[in-house]
């Protein structure tokens, strides 16, 4: 068999669980190989009946002497066996688990898991693992892998079915074999089976390193491949950097950019000046001044006779844009058009801001020279592709203001030359965070009302979610905390309210009035996470922080702070855990992005770093993203393999499917 035939390809059975596999991320052979135990039950203590004391858990092998169906009154089934060797007689009780008739019977050798119970003065097995004693054990009688799961897919069945696959023999080991020798690293076939079925917790161990280290690997080699087929094949055009407009431009600025502003943009200027297309990653800290950088990149282009791009993953985001991008470059005789799904500006132009809408639109732009995308991670690699074809291979210059440790980094944008904005433009002021306990919810109010006419300034309170969930009763909801805002608590104040499934055109009115200071008080999901600037917005406040990780509350906080204002950031949480606290009291010391990311990432795990999946970020099955000795070690490796990659033919062919498979969601 292939492991890269896809599950629903497989045989009666696993096309009757094709659909409930898919549900865990397991789409082909190879992934159920890979789907690997979160923890191992002990039942390596094997005992004989005779000696088995209550409170132990263990495992007993003996014949089964006895085994019965019963119904209660509620008919509602229990399963009685007795098991006996020649030590003693255990009895064994299942509820409501009809089908273990069919499966035991009288006379059969069985192997029992499970915590020894007293009942009645009698030792007995409740609900226990069990399974034919053959002599080889998967489910009973040693370390038993506990697998993540689903409705109908329980760790027994998936433990059967790993167990069937890997008798078959048929995983390839890619990596050379002085790469092994070097890294003391197991061969495939050995850890695979070792991860799933080890005899010691040394020995999972020892599995998980090899395949973690596969894992970052593979993920930095791909990128190698990648930014060397960029470099090697792509000819792109190479662009005239006219000084003296360029400085007149700058000069024309309101403010002075920055020193690692000047840096970014003499990075990127001697990118264009090349025939390879850039292919460059501009990172800095909410209100670092990324826009700016593109609008001075975008003027150059025109100044060589090329159209440019840019492309935000929200219509939110691509009307702030437009308004700014508009202000900075209109006065120079440039020409803006905006294309979103809801607004289309006709017409020829040297700049379109918009959202995916333009991937699908027809024409094709033969002046195309620049490619900007903001918040490139929340779009796919496919997405990527289809906009560098709009022209024939523009320069590409992306841009994300997510603070994303620099460990992460390396996997994500490892095909990216990297541009970081490090310091913030003259004349920001800190914002003043503070967490806030629940008993001065009300005075927190207060001072938010006393604030905002003293100040005339506005203010974000900010829900988690739009409705309130039966789950989640207590979390605040923004249609309804609107409302008691509304009502009870700000009814001398105007209030707005802005959600994700608002239409376009609503978004924008609300959005409209606020810049209008026709709203005194913005209460929204997190949509605003990214793309509004409002200078006048000083104070934010955030329900159920704890719902957030660490880079989500700094990218709402970046919302305020953004003109000369002093500006606040009030954190709520109804949770009372001593380790929730101290993780939130940490945004009242740190101010920088990628900081609390690194912290989020050893408190929490890679999974909450962004508070929900970001599209591009690597799902990892076995390694961490907080093993950073392993991500530097295999980024190493991977440096010393590149050129001679060609040579290991396995290895190729892994990096081949690697690229092929790994296109983000849009």
């Amino acid at each position: 068999m292939d492991l890269q035939t896809p599950i629903k390809d497989g045989d009666r059975l696993f096309k009757m669980y094709s659909r409930r596999l898919e549900k865990l991320g397991i789409k082909t052979f190879l992934d159920l190989l890979y789907h690997v135990p979160f923890r191992y039950d002990d039942y390596s203590m094997v005992s004989e009946i005779g000696e088995v004391q209550p409170g132990e858990t263990v495992t007993v092998r003996g014949k089964v002497s006895e085994i019965s169906n019963s119904y209660t009154r509620a008919y509602r089934t229990i399963q009685k066996a007795k098991v006996e060797d020649q030590t003693g007689q255990i009895e064994v009780v299942w509820f409501n688990q009809p089908f273990i008739l069919k499966t035991l019977k009288k006379g059969d050798k069985v192997s029992l898991s499970g915590k020894v119970d007293l009942s009645k003065g009698r030792k007995v097995l409740i609900s226990p693992e069990y399974e034919i004693d053959n002599g080889d054990l998967i489910h009973t009688g040693r370390l038993v892998p506990v697998y993540p799961q689903t409705y109908g897919v329980s760790s027994k069945w998936l433990r059967r079915q790993i167990y069937k696959l890997l008798s078959e023999n048929i995983l390839e080991d890619f990596l050379p074999k002085d790469l092994k020798a070097n890294n003391k690293l197991l061969d495939l076939p050995k850890a695979i089976y070792k991860i799933h079925f080890p005899e010691s917790l040394d020995e999972a161990k020892i599995a998980k390193k090899r395949l973690s280290f596969d894992e970052f690997f593979l993920l930095h080699l791909s990128s190698l491949k990648r930014k060397r087929e960029w470099q090697g094949k792509l000819k792109g055009k190479k662009l005239t950097v006219f000084p003296e407009k360029i400085n007149k431009f700058i000069k024309s600025l309101p403010f002075e950019l920055t020193s690692s502003q000047k840096k970014s943009l003499s990075e990127i200027l001697s990118d264009l000046e090349k025939e390879t297309p850039m292919n460059r990653l501009l990172q800095g800290d909410v209100g670092s001044g990324k826009t700016v950088v593109s609008a001075i990149t975008m003027y150059l282009a025109n100044l060589n006779g090329f159209q440019s791009i840019l492309m935000a993953p929200t219509e939110i985001l691509a009307n702030q844009h437009y308004q700014t991008i508009s202000n900075l470059l209109s006065p120079f005789g440039l020409k803006i058009g905006l294309q979103t799904g809801s607004e289309k500006t006709k017409g020829d132009f040297d700049v379109i801001v918009g959202t995916h809408a333009i991937l699908f639109e027809k024409t094709k732009l033969e002046k195309l020279g620049l490619v900007v995308i903001d918040e490139q991670q929340r779009f796919g690699v496919e997405q990527r592709s289809m906009l560098r074809g709009k022209g024939k291979n523009p320069h590409l210059l992306t841009m994300t203001a997510t603070p994303i440790p620099r460990t992460v980094a390396l996997i994500i944008y490892g095909d990216l030359d990297l541009s970081v904005l490090s310091d913030m433009p003259k004349g920001r002021k800190e914002i003043k965070t503070w967490l806030v306990p629940p008993v001065k919810r009300i005075n927190a109010y207060r001072w938010i009302e006393e604030k905002l006419k003293e100040t005339k300034s506005q203010a974000f309170i900010i829900c988690p979610f739009i409705e309130e969930s039966e789950n989640l009763a207590t979390v605040k909801a923004a249609t309804k905390e609107f409302e008691r805002l509304r009502k009870e608590v700000f009814p001398n104040l105007r209030l707005g309210l802005l959600h994700g499934r608002m239409k376009a055109k609503e978004k924008e009115k609300v959005l409209e009035n606020f810049r209008k200071e026709k709203i005194n008080i913005l209460v929204a999901t997190p949509v605003v996470e990214v793309g509004i600037d409002f200078p006048n917005a000083t104070i934010i406040l955030i329900e159920a922080s704890e719902r957030f990780g660490l880079a989500q509350l700094h990218q709402l906080r970046g919302r305020v702070g953004r003109g000369e204002k002093q500006s606040y950031c009030l954190l709520f949480t109804e949770s009372d855990s001593p380790q929730t606290i101290q993780r939130l009291k940490s945004m009242e010391k740190i101010q920088v992005g990628a900081q609390l990311a690194e912290l989020d990432l050893k408190l929490r795990g890679p999974g909450e770093i962004y508070g929900t999946a970001q599209h591009g970020i690597p799902q990892l099955k076995v390694a961490s993203f907080s093993d950073f000795d392993l991500i530097e070690k295999t980024k190493k490796e991977a440096e010393k393999i590149i050129e001679d990659l060609d040579k290991f033919e396995l290895l190729s062919k892994k990096i081949s499917e690697l690229n092929t498979t790994q296109v983000s969601p849009d």
